[in-house]
């Protein structure tokens, strides 16, 4: 399903492991217009979009809890650190509709 200059288009996902997939099929797609600054349509215009800013931070979690996210992030087919950032974004974004 070729979408405009011939690039695929992104399509809608039945699971987490399908977007996955998809992407690891189609990894760099879009890289060149991130990085000359000329994505402004579409997906890449999503991903500059949703980027926001970032910060690396260093946590100490219990192993056991780690290891509980590997395997629920296998079972979703992403990593597990991927999987941990949108439990905490999910968990802040519900805290932030109690408040």
């Amino acid at each position: 399903m070729p979408g405009k200059a011939g690039r695929p288009k992104v399509p809608e996902f039945k699971t987490e492991a399908d977007e996955a997939q998809w992407w690891n099929d189609h990894v760099g797609m879009g890289a060149e217009e991130l990085h000359d600054g000329t994505g402004n349509r579409g997906a890449v215009k999503k991903l500059i979009k949703d980027s926001g800013e970032w910060r690396n931070i260093i946590i100490r979690l219990p192993i056991r809890d780690i290891e509980r996210a590997q395997a629920l992030a296998e079972k979703k087919g992403i990593g597990y650190q991927t999987y941990m950032e949108l439990l905490l974004r999910e968990a802040l974004d519900r805290e932030q509709l109690k408040a």
